[in-house]
């Protein structure tokens, strides 16, 4: 009779850590899908909302034709960064946003510029390019 309940105890160890580790492998291979959002052309295209940008930084007329020109230059060097492997990529990447920065700098006052950033770093966050 202990013989039959060692076995039991046995039994349900093995399927103890074979769930634990079938979790584990889940787990990870999740972790890797998220990884390859980067990867995936859809996080490099931004399309933006002109018009709720330009509500959301209080933009002037004169101002909003400019970020829309900066956007959308920073919008084809992201697609162009793309198209390339992961160490070109991360660099096209830092270098497209090190100009756009630069450039709604130069455009944008001090309180819009730091609502820029706010949404700037959450959209790549969003998309899995800020790392």
């Amino acid at each position: 009779m202990l013989r039959v309940k060692k076995r039991k105890g046995k039994k349900m160890k093995k399927m103890i850590l074979t769930l634990v580790a079938m979790l584990s492998m889940t787990t990870a291979f999740a972790e890797g899908e998220m990884a390859m959002g980067a990867n995936n052309m859809e996080a490099y295209e931004l399309n933006v909302n002109m018009n709720k940008l330009s509500e959301a930084l209080e933009l002037a007329d004169d101002q909003k034709e400019a970020v829309a020109d900066i956007h959308h230059t920073f919008a084809s060097e992201l697609m162009f960064a793309a198209q390339y492997g992961e160490n070109d990529r991360k660099k096209l990447v830092a270098r497209a946003l090190d100009n756009d920065v630069k450039w709604m700098r130069y455009v944008l006052n001090d309180k819009q510029f730091r609502t820029y950033l706010k949404l700037l770093n959450s959209t790549m966050n969003n998309r899995g390019l800020n790392k």
